[in-house]
């Protein structure tokens, strides 16, 4: 998959970011229920990576990389997968799948204000509008009873937040930075080097490790579906749009996951949907609205223009 702007690519993209990661929350929330999170997240990017690797080699693409792009992919891999991701994972033993996911829906807010800070981009009166519906939407979310009554949701909502600014931060870098070409490869190298730290991370915290044949049947199949799918899918889907799209655009996907997020959350664990949450999920998504809506107008008004220059001559 190349830098070149294909339709297809970026529908499919778009697709595998947007539905595919919105279900990693169930099935991290699956995971750690048994499995220590830092062990977890570890096998789960280390494998991937090795398995990248793998597949790489078998289509004959290089793996040898600079000094400068593998130092880069391993601070991707740290800001997205071992702090953004591994502790996310970590607060979903306190946290519901969809809430977390709904937390970080406000990771685009966050891409806006750092671009503001560290590449002086003006924000747009619409994206301003979407900044204001993303608090608005942050606050009816941890403002109810039911989470802040709960034994560390709070700081479990603090974490996922350094979570957010962490993946926020990583957008940028990755858009700038010099990584592989090959958007396979660099996926590969953030994966493994991710498996590396998280592993660090897990003997520091003195996580009990288990060998995956005495996991359980879900388990097995839950890590199965993150490493193929959320890992080597989406996540190379996703540094492939971070270099064809501006970081703003890809990070509308957490305005969906939470859907998705939310919807697998009930319906297979029983996680209860609030009349309050589902306000908060609706605020935040028409937010993204607001930041897309640029280019919607731009086009309208090029329709209306040639309109009304049609209906002038005739």
């Amino acid at each position: 998959m190349g830098t070149t702007k294909n339709p297809l690519f970026i529908v499919l993209a778009f697709f595998s970011i947007y539905v595919i990661w919105g279900s990693t929350y169930l099935l991290n929330k699956i995971a750690v229920t048994e499995l220590p999170p830092f062990m977890l997240a570890s096998i789960r990017f280390a494998t991937a990576g090795l398995l990248i690797f793998g597949i790489s080699r078998a289509m004959g693409k290089r793996l040898r990389i600079t000094r400068a792009q593998f130092f880069n992919t391993a601070i991707a891999g740290f800001l997205f997968l071992a702090f953004g991701n591994g502790v996310v994972v970590w607060t979903l033993r306190y946290v519901d799948s969809g809430f977390a996911a709904l937390i970080i829906s406000a990771q685009p807010l966050v891409v806006l204000v750092f671009m503001r800070i560290f590449e002086g981009k003006k924000i747009l009166p619409m994206s301003m509008v979407g900044v204001a519906l993303g608090l608005t939407g942050i606050y009816l979310l941890v403002s109810q009873k039911q989470v802040t009554s709960e034994e560390n949701s709070v700081l479990g909502s603090i974490m996922i937040f350094c979570c957010l600014l962490s993946w926020s931060y990583g957008s940028l870098f990755v858009g700038k930075a010099n990584l592989p070409t090959n958007h396979f490869v660099n996926t590969g190298y953030q994966m493994f080097a991710a498996g590396i730290i998280l592993a660090i991370a897990s003997l520091a915290f003195n996580e009990p490790w288990s060998s995956p044949f005495n996991w359980s049947t879900p388990v097995q199949y839950s890590m199965l579906l993150l490493i193929i799918f959320g890992s080597i899918v989406a996540f190379t889907a996703f540094n492939y749009l971070l270099k064809v799209i501006s970081p703003e655009k890809v990070a509308t996907s957490t305005y969906v996951n939470p859907v998705i997020a939310m919807i697998l959350g009930w319906y297979f664990l029983d996680e209860q949907i609030t009349s309050q949450s589902a306000i908060a999920a609706a605020v935040l998504l028409t937010g993204v609205y607001f930041i897309n809506t640029k280019k919607k107008l731009m086009v309208l008004s090029r329709f209306t223009s040639k309109a009304s220059t049609f209906l002038k001559k005739n």
